[in-house]
């Protein structure tokens, strides 16, 4: 199946916020956009300090686009979160200091993938017991989608009954070697699969450019042009000034100018003048369940 189903005739995109919950300023920003109409969904990090905050946000306005982004590592240098399972260092999810390991390989070499389950189940139990309404599952840092926890992702969103984001396309990010693919083949052949099946699988997934030297309006002007005719996921990483200059004294800047772009007004216009109308997880994920229900 195309994602025909899922934009059913649109150019439909999903501009969605990673990371509520990391910071404070990450959950005023999504309140912000969400209200303004310029974010459509976002994901929040159980893990993480501002989680609390977020539950609070979700009680008081249900009608926010919510997904649990799964988490397994904290990349931050002096910004750190650790598992909600208390997994003993036999399990291989923690660092010498009981933190998540800073960087997605020692993960991928390290974690025992029956303890990864079972954090990343408690994450999402954690979002639902707090009364957020989860629409969707996504990967932190890309983590869960790394070949040796891609069926534990899968299954995820099978139990749950919730789609999680897969792609056919990924733009932006970090910068990548010369020869090295955007999606690993494995990932490439989960989403064709996904998508033979009827689950939503997105057309173009396009991530905070973390190398950008231009100017922000111009260059996210071209960012939202590049969406495709169907079904596209921009993850960008949206935080209001005041905390995250301290997290991350040297990027923090992508995600504030990010923030004060998208809270600017120059959005709306851009998006209406590129036809492109933006879609909520939510709507897919309950597109899904019908699809799912027909057959």
């Amino acid at each position: 199946m195309t994602s025909s189903a899922y934009a059913q005739g649109r150019r439909a995109l999903v501009i969605h916020e990673d990371d509520v919950g990391m910071t404070h300023g990450s959950n005023v920003a999504f309140a912000e956009l969400s209200a303004r109409g310029v974010v459509s969904s976002g994901s929040v990090m159980a893990p993480c300090p501002w989680f609390p905050e977020t539950l609070a946000m979700a009680a008081a306005d249900p009608s926010l686009d919510l997904g649990v982004h799964l988490t397994l590592n904290a990349e931050k240098q002096l910004y750190k979160w650790r598992p909600l399972t208390h997994p003993p260092a036999s399990a291989g999810l923690t660092d010498e200091f009981g933190y998540f390991w800073e960087d997605v390989s020692s993960v991928r070499r390290k974690a025992a993938p029956e303890a990864v389950e079972a954090e990343l189940r408690a994450q999402i139990d954690a979002a639902i017991a707090g009364g957020i309404d989860v629409t969707h599952l996504d990967a932190h840092c890309g983590a869960v989608m790394s070949p040796e926890f891609l069926d534990i992702y899968r299954r995820l969103g099978e139990d749950y009954d919730l789609p999680i984001v897969l792609m056919r396309r990924f733009e932006g990010g970090n910068p990548r070697s010369p020869g090295r693919p955007a999606i690993p083949d494995p990932l490439v052949e989960a989403a064709e699969q996904a998508a033979a099946a009827g689950e939503p699988v997105f057309d173009l997934f396009y991530e905070t450019p973390w190398d950008r030297k231009a100017e922000a309006a111009g260059v996210y002007r071209d960012i939202l042009a590049s969406a495709v005719d169907g079904l596209s996921f921009y993850a960008f990483h949206f935080n209001a000034p005041g905390d995250f200059e301290a997290v991350e004294p040297e990027f923090a800047r992508y995600r504030t100018d990010e923030y004060a772009l998208f809270s600017s007004g120059q959005i709306e216009p851009v998006l209406a003048a590129l036809g492109i109308e933006l879609i909520g997880m939510r709507e897919i994920r309950d597109r899904r369940r019908e699809l799912r229900r027909q057959r």
